[in-house]
Formats: structure tokens, sequence, C-alpha cells
């Protein structure tokens, strides 16, 4: 199980595979990691309130899937396209039509044969830059929200649609890809490669007419991300709180958290509550709640042991979770769920005020028609490109993503 720190960590040391959200440093990262981000979201109010001494890098979080890599072999000079096997101990990357075939089957298959071809004309000279899918032509519709005409694409939960008569949608009808890059690698070699994030990739390729390339970097030319002094006020109150109630906690009792089979029923049971489209409120009740779930898994797994060997190792898993509890007071367990609420209160305001910059138009798709969303999110990335976050609502878009009650854009 990898800690917070480890995943600030990944990124200055080699790949962007994974970022984690913001409030789980509470749950995954011990002191080190909620110190980290406590101190992440002053600096992310400083630049968003124009006082700025090292400013944060803001990206946004397109939906799209899968991920693609595209870059040169630095072992041959070759040009190639990948999946995330790209950094395995023996890198998975396509060269030619027939690796390809290989290796993949059905829509994927066509996805990077179009990819192969078309991304090879961008003039990648050196290093690899890491995207995500938007569409290929076969995925854009015509659709009609609201008595509006749009061009529409639906690469996963979010529905991103266009004005149809807009010029961005006749540049769209003309591409036969579509794809949002966010990360640059740099390095002798695929195990030596550092990632940077939070740079725009874009103007270092070739415009071609069949590549409809974006930028997953965050502009607000508005000013409409800007905190008003009220706004300012707000979220330092929030994160004065976050502050003082962080140094009135003992170490053991983040540190704790990281026990790999208690982090790992922990961050189970927050994401039930997602899926549910609940948050923590009362903590007293939300710790209380996380102990019995922990109790019921742990006898669900030893029922599927046949053996007395198979269920007794089940009951040491068991207490091993439970340790935690035993071990610390139930006054500074509830500090650390009441911190982690805090951390969320802090993230939203952040998000809210970022949504404020238009982009394009984004739904969700029911099977009655289409609700209003925002952007999946945001990707908050330190002033070196290294340490990246993830600020999403969860609420909205990861319950979104676990609902049946929306269509993703592979059900189609």
């Amino acid at each position: 199980m990898k800690t917070f720190k480890t995943h600030l960590e990944e990124a200055a040391t080699g790949k962007n595979l994974h970022m984690t959200h913001a409030e789980d440093a509470v749950i995954d990262g011990g002191v080190i990691g909620t110190r980290n981000v406590i101190n992440y979201f002053r600096a992310i109010r400083d630049m968003l309130s124009g006082n700025a001494r090292a400013p944060v890098n803001i990206s946004v979080k397109w939906d799209g899937a899968p991920a693609i890599f595209a870059g040169i072999d630095p072992s041959d000079g070759k040009f190639f396209i990948a999946k995330k096997g790209v950094f395995n101990k023996n890198p998975k990357i396509y060269k030619t039509n027939s690796e390809i075939d290989n290796d993949l089957s059905g829509e994927l298959n066509a996805k990077f044969k179009v990819a192969l071809a078309e991304f090879s004309k961008l003039g990648i000279k050196k290093g690899v830059i890491q995207g995500d899918f938007l569409f290929t032509q076969e995925d854009i519709s015509t659709d009609t929200i609201d008595g509006e005409s749009y061009i529409t694409f639906h690469p996963n939960t979010i529905v991103y649609a266009i004005p149809e008569n807009s010029s961005l949608a006749k540049r769209i009808k003309r591409s036969k890809i579509g794809v949002v890059w966010h990360t640059l690698y740099g390095g002798e070699s695929f195990e030596t490669m550092s990632a940077t994030f939070g740079k725009a990739i874009t103007p270092g390729l070739k415009e071609v007419s069949s590549v409809w390339s974006v930028d997953a970097t965050f502009e607000d030319k508005s000013g409409n991300a800007t905190f008003t002094k009220e706004e300012t006020a707000a979220l330092t109150s929030i994160l004065s709180q976050a502050g003082s109630l962080f140094r009135t906690i003992p170490k053991n009792a983040l540190n704790d958290l990281a026990d790999p089979e208690l982090n790992m029923r922990v961050n189970t049971y927050i994401n039930s509550l997602v899926r549910q489209g609940q948050r923590i409120t009362n903590v007293k009740t939300f710790v209380k709640g996380l102990i019995v779930f922990v109790n019921d898994y742990y006898d669900k797994q030893a029922d599927k042991r046949s053996t007395p060997k198979g269920k007794k190792k089940q009951d040491d898993l068991r207490n091993q979770a439970l340790t935690y509890f035993k071990k610390n007071n139930a006054r500074e367990i509830e500090k650390v769920f009441t911190l982690y609420n805090h951390l969320v209160d802090a993230k939203l305001m952040i998000v809210r005020k970022l949504e404020k910059v238009g982009g394009l138009k984004t739904f969700l798709k029911t099977r009655n028609g289409y609700e209003i969303t925002g952007q999946e999110g945001f990707v908050a990335i330190d002033h070196l490109g290294q340490n990246s976050l993830k600020l999403v609502d969860r609420l909205q878009f990861s319950n979104a993503n676990f609902s049946d009650q929306y269509i993703k854009g592979w059900q189609k």
C-alpha cells in the first residue's frame, strides 16, 4: 500500500500513474502527508487571491479514456504509442499496426491504429507525452440538448458538448482523433524517465488538422477564478481550523491509519459512502459505522474459508485492522475525521471557484436525457511541476462515475 508521501514523491522520481484525492492525505499519509496537504491548500489560496510567492499550477481533469502515451523510444529513436505498460520492466509499446493487432482487439485496436497514424505527424522529436483519448470520428455525435444543437463526444462519464455551428465544432469535425495532453516525460530510458506536470504541451507539437490536441492546463482569462477578499477570509478560516486541529492530534492517530489492512478498509468504507452520495457528517456515527463495516468484512471473508486455519487468518487480519481503535482514544479518532472534513470543505471551496471559468459545456447522460455537471475536477501542481493532487467533488463526479443512473461512454 502506497502512502500519500509516496504518491507525492512518485512524480519526482518517475511516472504519472496515480494521483490521490487531496483529503485522503489524512487517511493515507500520516502526519507528513496531512501537513503537506494543508500547506498545499494554503498555497492554492494564496495563488487564487493573487498573493502567491511560489504559484501552484492548476490543470483541468478531463474525463478522457483510455490513457495513451506517444513519443520516441530512446533505445532506437523510433516513434511509438503505448498504454500504461510503457513503464513496465519490459515496456509494451506499439510501433506498427501488426504490434497493435497482436495485443489489442475491437474498438481499442481501431483507436490505437488511428493514434499511431495521426500522432506520428505531430513532430515529436524526443521524450514521451501522456494524454487521454477524447474521441475518434466514430465517437462524434450531433445531439439536441435543451433545444440547442451540439456536437458531442462521450469518452467516459462526462459528455462534452460544443455548439454545432461554432468554429470549434467545425475544427473537431475535420479531425480524425481528439486527445488531451497532461504530462511530459524526459530521460535516457523508460526506466529513468521522470514526469513534469502542468506545462502546455501542444505548443511544442506540429499543428495537424487531423489531430485535435488540447492541453489540460487551466487558463483563467476572465478573472472569474480569483478569490474575493471575503472568499479568501472564508477559506483561511477553514484552513486555520484544520491547522489548529491537526496540532492537537497525536502522531499515532494519523500514522497508524497507514496499516495496510485498516487503510484498505477505511478507503473502501468512504468510497461506499460516495457511491451512496454521502459524505462524513457526524464523525461519531461514522467511526461506529466503520468499526461495524470492518467486522462485517472479516466475518464474510471467514465464512468463505473452509478450514480452521483459513478462518483464523481472517480473524488475525481483523484484529490487525481493529488494533487502531484499541490503541487510540475515541476522541482522537474523531478528531482525525473532523480534520478530514475540514479538508473536504476547503477543497470544495477551491473547486467551486475554479468551475466558474467557462469552457466546453459538460453533461451527464441519463436514460431520460442530460443533466448539467461540472468538469471531472482539477489537479493542483507545485511550481516545479513534479507533485500533484486531485481536486474532485466526489459527491458530484465520483458518485456519477459509480452510479448506474448515468450512461457511460463505453456503454453506448
